[in-house]
This record gives C-alpha cells, sequence and structure tokens, in this order.
C-alpha cells in the first residue's frame, strides 16, 4: 500500500476541503483536484478499463508527487463513468489506497435538474454533469458542446431542465473511420489546414474533419435554436474542443474542464 513518504517535501498546503474529481470517458480520463472552490490541479490520462487498483494508485502517485502532492491530503473524491468496468476499479482505488468511499454519479443522485429525456438511466453521467455545470455558470438556458470520443450537443432548458441533445461520431472516430475503411487514404493528425481546399490527401481529410466539424456543429446548433423559444448559450467543452471553436460561428464559449467543474457541483449537492 502506498504510505506517507517522509522524504516527500510537501510543498502545497490544503485552504479548504481537498475533492477529487474523475471523468471517466471512454478515449480519457480527467482528474481534477479543488482546494475549497479553486480548481489547483487538472490532469489527463488513457482509459484503459483493464487497469487494476493498484496500476491506478501508480499513476495517482507519480502525478500527485510531480506536483510534490500527498494522497493523503485527499479528503473527498466523486466519480463520473461512461465506462462501467472501468468504474469498480476507480472505487476500489480510492477505499485502498484514499482511504475514501467516492461519490458515483448515477441514478439517485441529487442533481437539482429535472431530466426529460425519455429514460434518464439512458443519459451518459458526463451529459448531466456537463448540463448542470453550464446551467450553474449561467443561469439560463444553454446548449453544451462536448468534443469527446462521440460529440454530444445537450440542451438545457430556460428553467433548468435537461431537455435531450443529439450525439455524433467523435473527431478520432471519424478520423479512424476513414483511415480503415479505405484503401489508399492515410492516417492524419487533426489539425486545421491552412486552406479550406487541401492541395494535398492530408490537408484534405484535415479540412474535411476540421472545418466540417465546424459547420455541422453550427447546423445542428441552429437548428436547435429553431425548435426552442428561448436564447440559449453555447458553451463547448472537450479535449479536441478547441480546434473547432475556432471554426465556429454560434459557439460562444470554451471551458476543457466543464465536466470536472460539475462535479465538483454534484459533490456540494450530496456530500451530506
Amino acid at each position: 500500500m502506498l504510505g506517507r513518504r517522509n522524504d516527500l517535501a510537501i510543498l502545497y498546503y490544503s485552504l479548504g476541503v481537498m475533492l477529487l474529481v474523475v471523468d471517466i470517458g471512454n478515449t480519457h480520463t480527467a482528474f481534477g483536484l479543488f482546494d475549497g472552490e479553486a480548481l489547483r490541479f487538472d490532469w489527463r490520462i488513457e482509459t484503459r478499463s483493464e487497469r487494476t487498483a493498484d496500476e491506478q494508485a501508480a499513476i495517482f502517485r507519480g502525478l500527485f508527487e510531480l506536483e510534490s502532492l500527498d494522497m493523503h491530503q485527499v479528503d473527498a473524491a466523486i466519480i463520473s463513468s461512461v465506462v462501467p468496468p472501468a468504474t469498480l476499479p476507480m472505487e476500489r482505488l480510492f477505499a485502498r489506497y484514499f482511504k475514501l468511499t467516492p461519490l458515483v454519479v448515477g441514478p439517485g443522485m441529487k442533481t437539482g435538474m429535472p431530466v426529460l429525456y425519455e429514460n434518464p438511466r439512458d443519459l451518459g453521467a458526463d451529459r448531466i454533469v456537463n448540463a448542470v455545470a453550464a446551467y450553474a455558470r449561467f443561469s439560463q438556458g444553454a446548449i453544451v458542446v462536448d468534443f469527446g470520443t462521440a460529440t454530444t450537443l445537450d440542451v438545457v432548458t430556460a428553467r433548468g431542465e435537461y431537455a435531450g441533445g443529439i450525439i455524433t461520431p467523435g473527431l478520432l472516430i471519424s478520423a479512424d473511420a476513414l483511415y480503415r475503411a479505405t484503401a489508399k487514404l492515410p492516417r492524419v493528425e487533426i489539425a486545421r489546414p491552412k486552406a479550406v481546399v487541401g492541395t494535398n490527401t492530408v490537408a484534405s481529410i484535415q479540412s474535411g474533419l476540421v472545418f466540417g466539424y465546424a459547420g455541422m456543429i453550427d447546423a445542428l446548433v441552429n437548428r436547435i435554436r429553431a425548435e426552442v423559444a428561448y436564447a440559449p448559450k453555447i458553451v463547448a467543452t472537450g479535449g479536441l474542443g478547441a480546434l473547432v471553436v475556432r471554426e465556429s460561428s454560434t459557439i460562444e464559449e470554451y471551458d476543457e474542464l466543464l465536466t470536472l467543474r460539475g462535479l465538483k457541483i454534484l459533490y456540494e449537492r450530496n456530500r451530506g
């Protein structure tokens, strides 16, 4: 087990409750460490559902030591996961190495947001977390665009209800499908090309991915706007979001860490 190391100089001193939030996505797992209200540290690693609690502990210890932190400084934890096989090892990690029982986003959790989905149990945990974070931040109806493994658009009403949304293949999935389903097209870096009209194969694929996705998002946002009776705030999140946001004419805000902030809100609403 990981014990407190005497030779580690703890340079960071907590000013409040130290909350570790964990967002387990299909491609990446994001962590955030809140000190009171402030998000002090955040990390991102590849999601591997076969990792054991002990392997996760080794990763955590390395990340904490890089920031001169002690794992025993953590007071509480909350997990959001869309990868069920990865959830239990994470819970075991907290039980064994942090001596904590984490909150897990799921049915029965108090979100403070009515869900209008036909079957709320079908709703991915990250989608409700994003919706809660957006409404708490802007206090108005919103469309949250999350550029993850899948690209999702989630709609929050002006009354703070989760109305539903849209799911499309993400940028990485689309790029990988293009490579696997064709005989001659290469795998490319997802980056902005110099022009819309590509003068080589790589630039042509990049144009389709980056500008094509920006156009798709704008079209979907405008269709949602036409269906609702209020002016929603358009906010984007997700690791690949920054690339597309610059090419979008509808996205108004980008917060890569929106999901982590939403987990902090849900912890506050359920910690009792």
